[in-house]
This record gives C-alpha cells, sequence and structure tokens, in this order.
C-alpha cells in the first residue's frame, strides 16, 4: 500500500489560523427598526392653534405656561414645565383619510436627530469590524421631544458594557446588603443560617485519563519549522528524546533545511529554541534534531514497547495539523504491521515500514509527534495518513484525515534514533537481493537484473550465502506473510543487522525455506 507522508507542506508555508471566526455585523438598513403600522381603530384627534390668552386671564401670555393636557388620542404629552411647542413642530401634518379620521404620521419609533434611523448606534462607527460595530440604541426613544445626543465615536459597545456592569455591581451590593440584613435578624431571633457552598472543588484528572496523559506529555513536545536556504519549508512535530536536547521527529518534516536551511522547535510554553539536524534517516523516515542552547529541564517522554500493542488499544496522537500546535487527537490500533510506501510526493524519496495503524485524526503537520499510548507511553511516531484527497504534499491541495494514519513503530524508531545520534548516519538490515517493487500479491520477486546493471543478488551477501536467485518469489519472512517487495524491505527494516530470520520462498512452483543472518547498510545511499 503506498500512501503520503502527511507531515511538511513543502512550497506550501501553513498560514496561522484565525483566533475567532470573524463576527458578521448588521448593516444600517438591515438592522433599523420596522415602522408598526397604526392601528387602524384608534382615531387621531385633529390639532388645534393654542389660542391667545383673554384680557385678564392668569397668567400673562408672557408668563411661562404649563404645557396644556394632551387631547385625547394625542400622544406623547407635552413634558411638564417645558415651554409650549406648536402643534406643527410637535408632530407632522397628520393625513385625513376618506371616513374624516387622521392618521398619524410615519415617523420612526426610534429617532436619531437628522441622522436616519439606527437599530444599533455607533455614532458614524465604521462599517464592518468597526469597534462600535454593536453598541447601544442611539437617537430619541419612542418619539420623545428631546433628542438624545448620538454617543461618541467608539464608545457604543464600551459605554453599553461599562453600563451593564455598573448596574449588575450595584445590583450584587443591594443583593448583599439585603442578605446580610435577613441574616442579621435570624440572628436576632436565635436561629442559625447555613450557607451551602458555591465551589465544586478542585478538578482532579487521573494520570490515566486522555487530560492526564495529554497534561502530562504536551511540555514535552514542540512544534518543528523547517527552512531551506531558499524559503520553502513546512512545519511538524516532534519530541523529547533525551535530556541533552536531542527531539525525534520525521526526515520529511526537516529534510528542507539538511543543506544550509533553518530549523527552530517551540514549546508549548511559547519557548523557541534554534536548532540543527543531528542526523536523517530517508528510508526509515526519522530524523534527530539538536536544540541550542537546550532548557536543563527538558523531560523526555517515556517510551513504550511497540510490539506488545494490541489491535483495540487506546492511542493518543500530539501534533500540529495544518499548524495548529498542541492538538491532541484520539483513538486505537485500528492494525499491526501494516505494509507501508510513503512519498513526499516528489516521487524522489520513499520509506518503508511495518507500521502501526491508527483512526486518531492525524493531519499535515502531525508528523513527527508522539503516537501515545494509554498510560502516555510513546508506541509510535506519527508518519502516514492514507487518503482520499488529489492533492498531497507538494500539490495544489492538501488532504486530510479519513481515519487511515500511519505510525513507525517506537521499537524501530529508537534504534534508528540511537544510531543517528551516535554516529549521524543510518543503520539498515539487509538480505542482499533486489526485489520488485511493483504491487502485487503473490509475493516479493528477486529481480533479474539490480539497480544500475549490478548483480540482483549481492555476491557473498545474505542472500547469496542461503542460496536465494533471481526469479525466487519471498512469500515469508519469519510468520509474516509477504505479498510484495515494500512489504518485505519494511519489515526487514524492523530487524537489526545480525538477527536471524527464516526466509520462505517459491522456486519453479515449489516451496523452499531457509535460514540467513541480516547483513547492514550504512547511509541512504
Amino acid at each position: 500500500m503506498s500512501t503520503e507522508n502527511e507531515g511538511t507542506n513543502e512550497g506550501t508555508p501553513v498560514p496561522p489560523a484565525p483566533s475567532a471566526p470573524p463576527v458578521p455585523v448588521e448593516t444600517a438598513s438591515a438592522a433599523a427598526p420596522q415602522t408598526p403600522a397604526p392601528d387602524a381603530g384608534a382615531p387621531t384627534t385633529p390639532l388645534s392653534q393654542t389660542p391667545p390668552a383673554p384680557a385678564g386671564d392668569w397668567p400673562p401670555p408672557t408668563a411661562p405656561q404649563a404645557a396644556p393636557a394632551a387631547a385625547e388620542g394625542e400622544w406623547p404629552a407635552p413634558a411638564a414645565g417645558a415651554p409650549a411647542v406648536p402643534a406643527a413642530a410637535q408632530h407632522a401634518p397628520a393625513a385625513t383619510t376618506a371616513d374624516g379620521w387622521q392618521n398619524p404620521p410615519t415617523t420612526p419609533l426610534y429617532a436619531d436627530a437628522g441622522a436616519g434611523t439606527h437599530a444599533y448606534g455607533d455614532g458614524g462607527a465604521a462599517g464592518a469590524g468597526g469597534a462600535g460595530g454593536v453598541g447601544g440604541v442611539g437617537g430619541a426613544a419612542w418619539g420623545a421631544s428631546y433628542q438624545q445626543p448620538a454617543p461618541k465615536s467608539g464608545r457604543g459597545r464600551g459605554g453599553l458594557v461599562a453600563a451593564v456592569l455598573v448596574a449588575a455591581l450595584v445590583a450584587g451590593g443591594l443583593g448583599g446588603g439585603l442578605g446580610y440584613t435577613l441574616a442579621k435578624n435570624d440572628d436576632n431571633s436565635g436561629s442559625t443560617t447555613v450557607s451551602a457552598s458555591t465551589s465544586g472543588g478542585a478538578v482532579k484528572r487521573d494520570a490515566g485519563t486522555v487530560a492526564g496523559v495529554a497534561a502530562a506529555a504536551l511540555p514535552s513536545t514542540v512544534t518543528i519549522e523547517a527552512e531551506s536556504s531558499n524559503g520553502e519549508g513546512g512545519t511538524g512535530t516532534g519530541f523529547v528524546f533525551d535530556t541533552q536536547g536531542h527531539i525525534v521527529t520525521n526526515n520529511h518534516v526537516v529534510a528542507d533545511a539538511v543543506d544550509g536551511g533553518k530549523v527552530t522547535a517551540t514549546f508549548p510554553d511559547g519557548k523557541k529554541y534554534n536548532a540543527e539536524v543531528v542526523g536523517h534517516a530517508q528510508g526509515y523516515d526519522v530524523a534527530v534534531i539538536k536544540l541550542k542552547n537546550a532548557p536543563s529541564d527538558l523531560k523526555p517522554l517515556t517510551l513504550g514497547d511497540s510490539d506488545k500493542v494490541a489491535v483495540g488499544d487506546s492511542t493518543i496522537a500530539i501534533g500540529a495539523p495544518f499548524g495548529l500546535s498542541n492538538t491532541v487527537t484520539t483513538g486505537i490500533i485500528s492494525a499491526k504491521n501494516r505494509p507501508v510506501a510513503s512519498s513526499d510526493g516528489s516521487g524522489s524519496s520513499s520509506s518503508y515500514m511495518s507500521a502501526l495503524q491508527t483512526d486518531a485524526s492525524i493531519n499535515p503537520g502531525n508528523s513527527g509527534g508522539p503516537l501515545l499510548d494509554a498510560q502516555g507511553n510513546v508506541i509510535g511516531i506519527n508518519s502516514a495518513i492514507q487518503s482520499t484527497g488529489s492533492g498531497g504534499l507538494g500539490g495544489t491541495s492538501q488532504s486530510g484525515s479519513i481515519g487511515l494514519g500511519f505510525a513507525i513503530p517506537i521499537n524501530q524508531a529508537k534504534y534508528v534514533a540511537q544510531q543517528l545520534i551516535k554516529t549521524g548516519e543510518p543503520v539498515y538490515a539487509k538480505i542482499g537481493a533486489s526485489v520488485s517493487l511493483e504491487d502485487s500479491s503473490g509475493g516479493a520477486k528477486i529481480t533479474d537484473q539490480g539497480s544500475g546493471g549490478s548483480s540482483a543478488v549481492e555476491s557473498g551477501g545474505p542472500a547469496d550465502k542461503a542460496g536465494l536467485k533471481p526469479g525466487d518469489v519471498i512469500t515469508k519472512l519469519d510468520d509474516t506473510v509477504i505479498d510484495s517487495g515494500p512489504t518485505l524491505i519494511g519489515e526487514i527494516w524492523t530487524h537489526q543487522p545480525g538477527d536471524k530470520v527464516t526466509i520462505t520462498y517459491e522456486r519453479d512452483g515449489k516451496t523452499h525455506t531457509v535460514e540467513l543472518a541480516l547483513g547492514s547498510r550504512t547511509g541512504d545511499n
């Protein structure tokens, strides 16, 4: 099965995710309240001009007069103590219907002197995204004669929030005072008041819960940014391997920065460190970087035993999918010993693994991050996904998780990482024979000729000593069924040089079994 690496975004840096989605802002026209239709059955009394006061009337006409009482049906009533206002200034001319009734003018219920109507007033705030996009209501309420000045620019919402806050504080103080008074009265009467605690107590999460595992593991994971000398690169993940500052990740995460590039590692607390690539193994898809000026309080993650993992075991993945650092997802082990041949999309670098399959959500950016068991032990390195997307890394789009993720077993990755730290170069186990990489179901066929015209079976190598020949089809390695060349390579690389394995192969329709000791090859070339 062939999959694509999912961690680096080659040539396509991942944009930062927005901290929050933008909030739609209503336009003035959309937010303006609608004028209710007048009540057809409510007559409106015609307004008359105020007659001059007869001689001798008191008070004299020149003295301030109290507002006349509102005529029946007239609304609103003139404010007490206010100077008389001509009716024409109070209301627009009323329309007279055919039956003699006059309808009230269609004045908006919420008026803003000279500025139209606004459901949410902001004193002229800007459009969407303005500071006062949602504020207090501007303008006089319900047609009152006094026009409330529009709030100052930029203070619509803030003023409303502040007013609510002050009101809440006043109410809180009032409530507290009443509560104290009631309690005091109760005390005077000889009764005892017992108050229930409003606190639920400290929240405790057991170490075995997902939250407990995540809390313990996150401080030992990093988000890696790798950049080539020409500025291309991407984002991946890694985890603390030892107290000296070594971080384990995938080769395809840091491959761009190997020759003169730049690598940085950022911890969840925001501390960022420059790093250098100590060693990388393309075939295993494992790499080790080392922090420069590493802190003294590094806590390596505990490594588990991937050979003891069972299908159905719980899994926890930590990474930076699409640049979203410190993301935790969960799932189970869906399968073991899954043969995976992965590529970064360029076709020039392929990796082979006998992978742990998980349905924990893994996306581009998770690469190099730890796959943990329920106790928080590292059982694998998240490396590849199977996806239905057509883009892939380096393409015009990126694929996402469909629940088929693959991780390098930690037993293999540990051995590779230790070799890289020790010598800077990977060491591969081998049988000394070239096999076809074409997809098949019958086994791994030894080719007639090796790469570059060399012999398909290395002279004096393990396969040669075991009597294997071109044309033989290997169908088993120990008890593992071999269905193709990539499956055989991935299975061999789960072993170390010198390990003895049993090879089952077919020749001329007959099945043969032979034991051999695996050889070694240093470096990727």
